[in-house]
């Protein structure tokens, strides 16, 4: 069985900023077809949960109270590859959450950039029917 490296949010998992899940009928459905490796890069990045939601902003992170947490991603999606080259996974579903702007913004999060440049093949929440 192949294996797929998918945000914990997506699953059921309480981590997302908010300290809420955003669990996925469609995603959750891929435990038949997939073996799953559950990930949250921003707790493995050190990030408490609840937490200030985030934003990319050119190469840094910041929080809507300012604050940069850039760091903390990076750890987070070294920490997520990691994952994923143990586990040998080529693909993963990510989810897109942390904005405080409530719009999607041009290029990838700092996760997806790390995987993709390691040729991992992303996919988002609404791109689970590919699979």
């Amino acid at each position: 069985m192949d294996k797929l490296l998918v945000s914990a949010c997506l699953l059921g998992t309480p981590c997302r900023y908010d300290g809420k899940s955003k669990a996925d009928a469609h995603v959750q459905a891929l435990m038949g077809k997939y073996e799953i490796v559950p990930v949250c890069p921003e707790q493995l990045g050190g990030l408490p949960t609840p937490r200030v939601p985030s934003e990319r902003r050119g190469e840094r992170v910041v929080t809507a109270d300012g604050r940069d947490v850039t760091e903390a991603y990076r750890r987070g999606a070294e920490a997520a590859l990691a994952l994923c080259q143990q586990n040998g996974c080529e693909a993963a579903v990510l989810i897109y959450d942390g904005t405080f702007s409530r719009r999607l913004t041009e290029g990838d999060g700092v996760t997806a950039e790390a995987l993709k440049a390691h040729g991992i093949t992303i996919y988002g929440e609404s791109d689970v029917e590919k699979l």
